[in-house]
C-alpha cells in the first residue's frame, strides 16, 4: 500500500474499473437520469464505460449534473474575482462552508469555465460511509479527512493529509479546496479555525511557515446562497447548543442533509474568489514573532477576506430586521420578498419556540452583523 492510498482519490488508471463497478447502481442511474433526462440509458452508459480519467468524468458527467442542479433549484449563479487567477497554476482555496457537496462543486464549475486548474477537495469520512458515495467522491477527486480520531491518531492523520496537500499543490500542480473549519457553518458565522491552518503547516518544507503559506498561494473563497436549503435541518444542533447539550447526529442525517442541499431551493448564489494572500503574509511576519500568533493572524486575514466579500441577499437583511424588530434595511428588500421569507420561517420551524425562531433568523442575519463590524471599523 502506497503512502496516501487511504485518503487519495482514484488514479486515472483506476477510473474505468470503478465506473464498471457502479454503472448499474440505482444511484448512478438516478444521477444520470437527473443530469441527462433526455438521453437513453444505453447512450450515457456507453460513454461512462469509455471514460478513463477523472477529468473526463468531471467534464462529461459531474459538470452537467451541477449545471442541472443550478437550473432546477436556483435562480442562477454569479461570480467575481476569477480574473486575478492564472491558468495552469495551482492554488489553495480556503472557503467558507455552507453546503456539503455544492460549495466545492460550484467552485470547480467556475474554475473549468475560466480555464483554470480544478481542485482536489477535502471531504469528511462521515460523508462517504456508503460504498457508492465513496466511489463517487474518489471519481470527483475528493480526498478523505478522517474524523473523530483519538489525539495520537488525529496527529498522524493530520500529518498525512498535510503532506498530501503539499504534494498536490507543489508537485502535481493540482489546486486544492478545503473548508475554513471542520463541518459546515450552522449559525451563519464564518470563521477560520486555526486548527485547519496548523494542519496545513505540518506539510511545510520551509523554515518559516509563512514562507510556505506564500508558496502554496492561499486564495480565500466566499460563497453565499440566498436561501440555505438545509436551514431547518441545522436547527436541532443549534437548539442542543443553546441548551448546552452534546448533539448526537441521527443515523442517516449526513446523507439527508447532502440530498437536501442538492435538491432544495437556493434562489440566487454568488461565489467570490479573493486575492492571493501575499503582502499580508509579509505584514504578519513583521508583526508577530511566534508561529501560533502568526497562524491566528492569518486566520483573521482569511476571515476578513471572506466576510467582507460575502454577498448579502434580501433574505439576510430581512432576517436582521425581524431579529432586531426594526426596519433598518427595509430599502434592501421588497414586501413580496419579506412575505416569502416569513412564510418560509413559519413552514420550517415551530413559531412558538422563541429560541428556535431566533436561531433561524440569526443564521441569515449574522453575515449582515459581521459586515457591519467592517463598515464601522472603516468609518472609525
Amino acid at each position: 500500500m502506497q503512502k496516501f492510498d487511504a485518503i487519495r482519490p482514484f488514479y486515472d488508471a483506476e477510473v474505468n474499473a470503478a465506473l464498471q463497478a457502479v454503472a448499474n447502481h440505482p444511484m448512478m442511474k438516478a444521477l444520470m437520469n437527473f443530469a441527462y433526462p433526455n438521453v437513453d440509458e444505453e447512450v450515457w452508459k456507453a460513454q461512462l464505460l469509455r471514460t478513463h480519467s477523472i477529468r473526463d468524468f468531471q467534464i462529461n458527467f459531474a459538470y452537467q449534473a451541477v449545471q442541472k442542479v443550478l437550473e432546477k433549484s436556483s435562480d442562477g449563479l454569479s461570480t467575481s474575482g476569477f480574473e486575478t487567477l492564472e491558468p495552469n497554476t495551482s492554488y489553495l482555496f480556503i472557503s467558507n462552508h455552507r453546503d456539503i457537496i455544492l460549495d466545492t462543486s460550484i467552485l470547480n464549475v467556475c474554475l473549468f469555465d475560466h480555464g483554470l486548474v480544478m481542485t482536489a477537495s477535502a471531504i469528511g469520512d462521515n460523508l462517504v460511509k456508503k460504498d457508492f458515495l465513496k466511489t463517487l467522491s474518489k471519481l470527483n477527486r475528493n480526498f478523505v479527512v478522517q474524523r473523530g480520531l483519538p489525539p495520537r491518531e488525529l496527529l498522524e492523520s493530520s500529518k498525512l493529509m498535510s503532506e498530501y496537500i503539499a504534494q498536490l499543490l507543489l508537485r502535481e500542480n493540482r489546486s486544492v479546496w478545503i473548508a475554513q473549519r471542520e463541518g459546515r457553518t450552522k449559525d451563519g458565522n464564518d470563521a477560520t479555525h486555526s486548527g485547519v491552518l496548523k494542519m496545513l503547516a505540518m506539510g511545510s518544507d520551509e523554515k518559516n511557515v509563512l514562507d510556505y503559506f506564500k508558496k502554496i498561494k492561499i486564495v480565500p473563497v466566499s460563497i453565499s446562497y440566498e436561501y440555505d436549503p438545509t436551514d431547518a435541518l441545522k436547527m436541532p444542533q443549534l437548539m442542543a447548543e443553546a441548551r448546552e447539550e452534546i448533539y448526537i447526529k441521527e443515523k442517516n442525517e449526513d446523507f439527508i442533509t447532502l440530498l437536501s442541499g442538492i435538491i432544495g431551493q437556493k434562489k440566487r448564489i454568488h461565489l467570490h474568489v479573493g486575492k492571493i494572500l501575499d503582502t499580508e503574509l509579509d505584514q504578519i511576519q513583521a508583526e508577530n514573532d511566534n508561529t501560533n500568533k502568526q497562524i491566528q493572524a492569518l486566520a483573521q486575514v482569511i476571515d476578513d477576506s471572506i466576510l467582507q466579500s460575502y454577498k448579502l441577499w434580501p433574505t439576510n437583511y430581512i432576517a436582521y430586521d425581524l431579529l432586531h424588530h426594526t426596519d433598518t434595511y427595509a430599502t434592501e428588500y421588497t414586501e413580496a420578498e419579506k412575505s416569502l421569507f416569513e412564510r418560509r420561517l413559519e413552514m420550517r420551524i415551530d413559531g412558538n419556540n422563541e429560541v428556535m425562531r431566533e436561531g433561524f433568523l440569526a443564521m441569515y442575519a449574522n453575515p449582515v452583523i459581521n459586515q457591519l463590524k467592517y463598515r464601522h471599523a472603516s468609518q472609525a
